[in-house]
Order: structure tokens, then sequence, then C-alpha cells
């Protein structure tokens, strides 16, 4: 792990100073050779600030003029003066004036020409000292832009991308919301890079899977590959409110009040019932990740409730399948941005691979491992590629145990049934607690203990035959590490972190926009379980994944559950369970009954992908137990919070 450095404001300063001797000392080839970090040689404080208003060419509003989007610039000014052209890293969010950005909430805020004097997070005051600008959109129908909030349709991805095309020449732009005074960007060479966490690595994605020329990489953090999967999965809500809800807490104003049709496409175009319609297609990246060209330095945190780790798993194995370059962090964290859970690393990785992908610089970055998992709190490891390279499934199978519906898991055919009746006041971490207890609500196997390590990384999936007795019906199907440990408390108020009243500062500042920030540390808690994957489905989508019909109480019907990408290693002395059950309370809604459900465990299996495949599972169950199972009830983190959703 990186030695953790704390900075402080005149960091850039004496590193300058320092990067002056040094080249003075060296001989003229030395002197001249090709550079490996962008260094803070330019001015702060007098770094150009300044808007645009770039014409996406659409009328999302539809009041018979197309919509402009505004685009607040950070840049330096000396490049300019010596003709030299510098690239952008861009961040294109809803979230400027309503909601604010990062661990403090900040919003933009403006001098009295109207031009950007704050520009949230730590980006602006690092980068444009290096070389960089830094753009901040507004998206259409927020803070100062037209047009209305599509959610992540073409007026979202459209007009960001409208951004890109005008940094590249190929669209224009005007120096005030409604003038006729046009403005170039003559001063960037193009080359952009795309960042933001949440929403804003949405768009970034979005974006990227247009193919628009001159996005060079993007760096999507906690982000949503397809809308459906946030509020969906496999016709099962995951919240109780949809894309309308979201439109109205982001639109500025003005937009609330002239974007009335759009927030009604939006309610018709994704109805409560779960199916898939034209207007989630539009709103689902993953189909063009063959249009990808841009690099793609992916982060997430395994336990993100609110993005779930299955739109990374979709759209990282799209974008390998179409040969894109990438990068990947997991941290143990739920909706967390690596500045609040690595900074020092993520931060210098963060420049390092914005040097090599928009200034060219051969720092080595792209030789390094793919990627970084936080295994324990602050432990980090690395693997050379993601899934690493002997990962693969292994089918293993819930056989039925002694005591009815707690079974046993392995990689031999097991027999009978299990039944459960669904309970919305539980969740998973009730039936965890439980699992080798006798309750009604759920059906859970499990392996012997350990005699080794098993490391899970991937994409599961739970394939069932199940019979109800009601019309409707959820199903859940959850992984879980049995077992003590220290993890991060994704389910506390900081998901995994607790802010300080320290500051550290990362770049320079003026006198309206500070480069220090409130530091954090690890929130952790002792655990006797952890749940590593999770997955959900509307039981009434097993014959068509688009649609849900009511179910014949009392015929069987076959579906697959899709699970959420996970990395995890099952240590020697713990156990690996499947648990089936129905409500998770506050991950799904309930359906519309209580459904009692009975598994054929002969034709119910679970495809899961571990390191070394059947063979690894077979090794690391065989054996001497490291330790004896555990007895009583497993504690694990508390019940996550139920609230709306801001992704």
């Amino acid at each position: 792990m990186p030695t953790r450095m704390r900075f402080t404001i005149w960091r850039p300063f004496a590193t300058a100073a320092v990067v002056t001797l040094t080249a003075a000392l060296l001989t003229p080839a030395a002197a001249h050779a090709t550079p490996r970090e962008s260094l803070p040689r330019y001015s702060y404080d007098d770094a150009i600030r300044e808007a645009v208003w770039v014409d996406t060419r659409l009328d999302g509003d539809g009041d018979g003029r197309t919509d402009r989007v505004a685009v607040d610039i950070v840049r330096p000014r000396e490049p300019a003066r010596q003709g030299r052209k510098v690239p952008v890293i861009m961040d294109a969010s809803p979230y400027y004036s309503c909601c604010g950005r990062g661990n403090e909430s900040q919003r933009k805020t403006y001098d009295a020409q109207g031009n950007v004097d704050r520009m949230p997070l730590f980006y602006d005051n690092y980068f444009v000292p290096r070389g960089y600008a830094f753009v901040g959109v507004d998206l259409a129908g927020t803070n100062r832009s037209d047009g209305c909030v599509d959610v992540g349709g073409r007026s979202d991805v459209l007009s960001a991308k409208a951004v890109v095309d005008w940094l590249n020449g190929r669209a224009t732009a005007y120096t005030t919301r409604t003038g006729t005074t046009t403005a170039t960007a003559g001063w960037t060479d193009g080359r952009t890079g795309m960042i933001g966490k949440s929403w804003d690595g949405t768009i970034a994605n979005g974006v990227a899977a247009t193919g628009v020329k001159g996005l060079k990489t993007i760096v999507p953090i906690s982000a949503i590959s397809s809308w459906y999967d946030y509020y969906f999965q496999q016709g099962a809500p995951l919240y109780d409110s949809g894309p309308d809800w979201l439109a109205n807490y982001v639109d500025s104003p003005d937009a609330r009040a002239r974007c009335a049709a759009v927030q009604r496409e939006l309610v018709d175009g994704a109805p409560r019932t779960g199916d898939l319609t034209g207007p989630w297609s539009e709103r689902d990246y993953v189909p063009d990740a063959s249009r990808v060209k841009a690099s793609v330095f992916l982060v997430h945190g395994l336990q993100d409730l609110n993005v779930r780790m299955k739109h990374v798993g979709q759209w990282w194995d799209a974008l390998a399948e179409h040969g894109v370059e990438r990068k990947i962090w997991l941290s143990q964290t739920g909706h967390v941005d690596p500045f609040d859970f690595r900074r020092a690393a993520w931060v210098d990785t963060l420049h390092r691979w914005f040097d090599h992908e928009l200034l060219g610089y051969d720092n080595g970055i792209d030789r390094e491992p793919v990627a970084d998992v936080e295994r324990h709190p602050d432990r980090w490891e690395t693997s050379k590629s993601w899934p690493p390279k002997d990962t693969r499934p292994a089918t293993l199978r819930p056989a039925a145990g002694e005591q009815p519906g707690v079974g046993t898991l392995g990689l031999r055919k097991g027999g009978g049934t299990a039944t459960f009746t669904d309970d919305p006041a539980l969740s998973e971490t009730d039936w965890a607690a439980a699992v080798d207890t006798p309750t009604p609500a759920k059906a859970a196997f499990a392996t012997v203990p350990l005699s080794r390590d098993l490391r899970l990384a991937g994409s599961s999936r739970v394939t069932v035959t199940v019979t109800p007795t009601t019309p409707t019906a959820h199903l859940s199907a959850v992984l879980v590490d049995l077992g003590p440990d220290t993890v991060r408390d994704y389910a506390a108020s900081g998901e995994g972190v607790t802010t300080l009243t320290d500051r550290t500062c990362w770049g320079l500042s003026t006198a309206g926009d500070s480069a220090c920030f409130k530091e954090t540390r690890a929130d952790t808690a002792a655990v006797e379980h952890t749940v590593l994957s999770r997955g959900w489905a509307d039981l009434g989508t097993h014959a068509d994944p688009g649609r849900g019909v009511p179910l014949t109480p009392g015929k069987a019907c076959k579906i697959t559950v899709d699970l959420a990408a996970t990395d995890h290693v099952v240590p020697a002395g713990h156990r690996l369970a499947l648990i089936v059950a129905g409500t998770d309370k506050d991950l799904i809604d309930p359906p519309a009954d209580t459904p009692t459900l009975t598994l054929d465990l002969s034709r119910t299996t679970a495809r899961v992908p571990f390191v070394g495949g059947a063979r690894a599972f077979a090794a690391a169950t065989a054996g001497t137990p490291a330790t004896a199972a555990h007895s009583g009830p497993l504690d694990g983190v508390a019940v996550p919070r139920h609230a709306h959703r801001v992704p």
C-alpha cells in the first residue's frame, strides 16, 4: 500500500521549486527528455475563468428554440499566451446548483461577472496548475442551462456530448445564454477526459457509448450503466419512486415550470410494473459498448446499495468483449468517492492516468495491474487482470439438510424441496443471522468450513425452479461469507467512512475556491457474516425478462436471477452460503401478495465464478476445516436504511 501523505497548500510550490532546481542541474539531453509527470507550473490564482453556452441542437422544453447548456471553464492563462493548447477534464452534472458535489456538498458559486468563482471538488485546484483545463457542465434543465432533465436519456447524454463536440470544433457556443456572439475553444487540443461520481459518471458512460471523437478517457465513479437496472432488477422494483421524482429533484425552478411534458413522458415510459419499455432501452448504454473508443477507469464500492454492483459487472464485461482499455478500483464502501476512502493514492493514480491518457506521458500506468481491490479496511490487493485469468464458473447445488430450510451447498446434485413464505419485514441481514436455524422466511444452504481460502471474482447466477401459491411473487438470492471479520460499515450513514474535522489540501486555492477538504477515516464494524453478492427478480418475468405476467398458483416456474459482480475472499475456516428468500427489506419492494414458495432443489443451481474454478471449490471444501463452525446467531452490519435514492 502506498505510504500515506498529508499534503498542504504549500506543497505544489515546493515541488515546483525542486523541479526547477533539478532541471537546472541536468544535462541538456536529460532536461529535454520526455516528461513523465505534469507539474504545477501555472498560476491558479491568475487562471482564466469564463462561461459559454453550447448549442445542443435539441429542443427538449419545446419552446421553439434549441437548448443551450452552460459550461463553466477554468484554464491556465500561460499556455494561451505561449500559443500552446491544453487538454480538458470535464464533469457534466445535474447537481451543481440543487444538491452539491462531494462529501461537503459543494455548489458552484459565481463572481459579479457571472464567471465561476468556486468549482466543486479538487479537480480544478489540482489539475489547472498542471496544464489542464477543467470544464463543469450543467446538464440540460439544471442550474444555468436550458432544456429539461430526462434522467439518462437523449437530452442528458447529447447535451454533454455537444460540449465535447464544441471542444473539438464541431458545435457552436455563445458567450451568453440568449445572445448571438459566438465563442470558440481554440485554447484546447480537444483531448477530453470525463469524470464524475454517480449521475455524473453515468453521463460519462453514456457519452462514451456514442463514440464521440475527442473523448479519450472516462473515469466513472459509482456510475450507472443501465437506468432500468437502477430502478428495477428483472421486474422487481428496487425503489418506491421513478425517474420523474429524480428529474423534479434536480430540475432548476424554471425548468420545473416548462418541463411538464417531459415529466409526463418519464411517468408514462417507466411504469411501476417493471416492464422493459422503449425509454428504458434508450437509457441502457451496455449494448453500445462496441462504440466506446475512450479508455475507462472504473471505480465502485462492492457494497454500494444505491448504484449496485450489477452496473459494474455488465458494463465491464461488455467493454472487455470489445477490447476497451480498462482499469478498476473496487472498495469495501457503499456509495463513496475514492477521494474519501483512499485519498492520497487516488489523487496520485488519477494524476498519472490523465497524464497518460490526455498528455501522452509514458509513465507506466498502462503496464501496472488492472485491478485494485480493498480486501480489508485500508488494505488493498492488486490483480494483473480482472477477474483474474484463471477465474472460471463452478456450478454449486443446494441439498436438503436435517432441518427444514437449512441445507448444504456443494458440487453434487441434491434433492428434496425447501419452502419459505415471503416476509417483507425481514432483510438479508436477518436471514444471514439465522442461517443455521429453521425460519419460515428463507431457505439457506451452506458449505462446510473451508480448509483454504476461496476467492470469488465476477458475476454469479442462481437458477431456481419454484412453485408459488399466489399470482405475484418476488425472489431474492444472496451469497454470504459466514465467519468473523472486520469490514467497512457500509450500512452506516457514511457508508464506510467517517468524516473528520481536519483538512488536507490538494492543489492551489483562491479566496473563493479552497483546495482543502475534510479528512476521513474508515468506519468499521466487527461482523460474523458478510453478504457479498445479491440479486432479485419478479417471478412473473420467468418467461419474458422484459414483461411480467401473473403467476398460476401451484404451477412451477424456472427463472435465473443475476447476482451482482463481486470480488471477495472467503477465508479458511469460514463457510459460503446461498440464501433464497422473498422480499429483501428496503432493497426491493414487496409484491402485491404474500406468497409461499417451494424450491425444487434438484433443479436449483448457483453458477459462481471462483479463481481456480470448481477445482478450487472442491479443494477448499475437502480436508480438515481450519476452524469449527460458529453456533448461534451471526451478527452483520445493520439493515441498510431505506430512502429515496439519488444517484
